[in-house]
């Protein structure tokens, strides 16, 4: 899978929208473009709307001409997280001497603001599995600064792992509590009434946190965690 490079034009008008050039005629259909246009529908609907037919109709074209390029919806998802992590490993080569408990830390913020940058981001990106530059680039990245840490092979690839996963399910939850149209955000008061009118004197003396919504503190809680449990298996 290759990085696409950025359209030329706009991707899309909008759901329902064919998408076309001068003479009414549709532009020819290409994998760049069809990325950028679901990554646009996204943003507008969220990923329970997104589907191969409304993406078909943004292009301008029949559904079955997407599958020339993506066999599955999984596909598509796949190539999406691929390009929304195109700048995820900048830190990793941009911080190259720096010590590694500032670089993977630096890893990790840069993937939750990938994710974040694009409506149920995280949600897209859990359970993908690309082999593009992106991808591999940001692993490589990632396992390269803990074995120039010390760490051997494996104990690298599992600690990245854990990294990794505690940052999706970190921004999978962040994004589902600010939801645009879901239920709602999450309801502090809903929470506050629950726990004040039950027997549960530890969670009211932390109510200001459990009922808060700095997500960055507790990503940045959750990050120092993982760095001093590293540090002993050094």
């Amino acid at each position: 899978m290759s990085t696409p490079p950025t359209p030329t034009g706009s991707p899309a008008t909008g759901p329902g929208t064919s998408a076309r050039t001068g003479r009414g005629r549709p532009p020819r259909l290409d994998r760049a473009r069809t990325i950028e246009t679901a990554l646009v529908l996204l943003g507008e609907g969220g990923l329970d709307a997104l589907t191969m037919r409304r993406l078909a109709d943004a292009m301008g074209v029949q559904a079955g001409a997407l599958y020339r390029y993506f066999a599955t919806k999984e596909d598509l998802l796949t190539a999406m997280a691929e390009r929304m992590t195109a700048d995820a490993c900048a830190p990793a080569r941009a911080g190259a001497g720096a010590d590694w408990s500032a670089r993977l830390p630096d890893l990790a913020r840069s993937l939750r603001l990938a994710l974040l940058a694009h409506r149920d981001g995280a949600r897209v990106f859990a359970g993908t599995h690309s082999t593009g530059p992106n991808t591999l680039g940001f692993a490589d990245a990632g396992i390269g600064t803990l074995r120039d840490a010390g760490f051997d092979g494996p104990a690298a690839v599992r600690a990245l792992m854990a990294v990794v996963n505690f940052t999706v399910g970190h921004t999978l939850e962040e994004q589902a509590a600010l939801h645009p149209d879901g239920p709602g955000p999450a309801d502090p008061e809903r929470l506050r009434d629950a726990v004040t009118a039950g027997d549960y004197p530890h969670l009211t003396a932390t109510l200001p946190t459990l009922t808060g919504s700095d997500f960055a503190a507790h990503f940045e809680f959750g990050l120092k965690v993982l760095v001093a449990g590293l540090r002993t298996l050094r």
